[in-house]
């Protein structure tokens, strides 16, 4: 398992929820959990959601369906919960970092 590595999501939220995308660093591969962070389909999002395409809410396309990264409902997984890998967003790493510094470091207050 590599970092932005994207996997099928198996749980009950699945029809909102299509992917997980592993952001944990390979330095703690040795652990049995990885921190992933939803990909929600971005039809199943409230249209009105401003958010959507900013630098914490960054816009993907995996598989032929479009999907908002969602930092805000990280979390950690066990390894075994995680369905299969599907691809890749490591060419949009800088994005999903960003997003994460947005989450973690920028507020103000």
């Amino acid at each position: 398992m590599a970092q932005f590595d994207v996997h099928a999501y198996q749980g009950r939220q699945r029809d909102d929820v299509a992917f997980v995308v592993l952001v944990q660093s390979a330095l703690f591969d040795a652990y049995r959990r990885r921190v992933v962070v939803p990909l929600v389909r971005r039809d199943a999002l409230r249209a009105g959601m401003s958010t959507i395409g900013s630098r914490l809410n960054p816009v993907f396309r995996v598989e032929g369906i479009d999907v908002v990264l969602h930092p805000l409902d990280m979390v950690s997984m066990d390894i075994a919960a995680l369905g299969a890998k599907v691809g890749s967003l490591a060419e949009q790493g800088q994005a999903i970092s960003d997003a994460l510094d947005e989450l973690l470091t920028r507020g103000w207050g």
